[in-house]
């Protein structure tokens, strides 16, 4: 079996879990029909405090369902879009993709890596020792973070459980993700 799209979230709000939907439309360049954070601009408040023109290089976030049963299997339940998802994938190394890479979802829409989801103290909130979890050290030292990445949408289209995910990596060197 193939990587696929195995849930989708959206929320109109800026709530910290997102409920999951049958589906969400991609807008190009925008992100998540009705969700909080579409825009060509910045959404999330922390980032718009500082500087609410800056591009939104977060209007789609994604996470792999084996993250979700690894964090269930160590005593955290934490199901597709209580970690803010739009998209929870099944079958793709999501964190060791190179920026750049371009995520196929579904026959249309494709959404295009910018980089590796930071975690904020609102995880603490939702469970007690999750952040710890989700950004840590590594063995040589740098940190890590372990919650999905972000990504903007080179196309648009509608997204449903189920659906095909293929991968297109850049051409040129591989870039690793960084927090954005």
């Amino acid at each position: 079996m193939g990587a696929v799209v195995e849930a989708v979230a959206s929320s109109a709000g800026h709530t910290f879990g997102k409920p999951v939907r049958e589906g969400i439309r991609l807008l190009a360049g925008l992100g998540v029909e009705g969700d909080a954070h579409l825009g060509v601009t910045v959404k999330h408040r922390s980032r718009v405090a500082v500087d609410p023109t800056q591009p939104n290089l977060r209007q789609v976030h994604l996470i792999h369902a084996e993250l979700l049963e690894e964090l269930a299997a160590e005593g955290f339940a934490v199901g597709p879009g209580e970690l803010g998802e739009n998209v929870t994938t099944r079958g793709v190394d999501l964190l060791g993709l190179p920026r750049g890479a371009v995520l196929c979802l579904g026959p249309d829409a494709r959404v295009e890596v910018t980089g590796l989801r930071n975690p904020c103290a609102q995880i603490e909130a939702f469970a007690p020792g999750l952040l710890k979890r989700l950004v840590r050290r590594g063995r040589d030292g740098a940190v890590e973070r372990l919650a999905g990445v972000m990504g903007v949408v080179l196309e648009g289209g509608a997204v449903e459980p189920g659906m095909a995910v293929d991968v297109l990596l850049p051409q040129g060197p591989h870039l690793a993700l960084e927090r954005v």
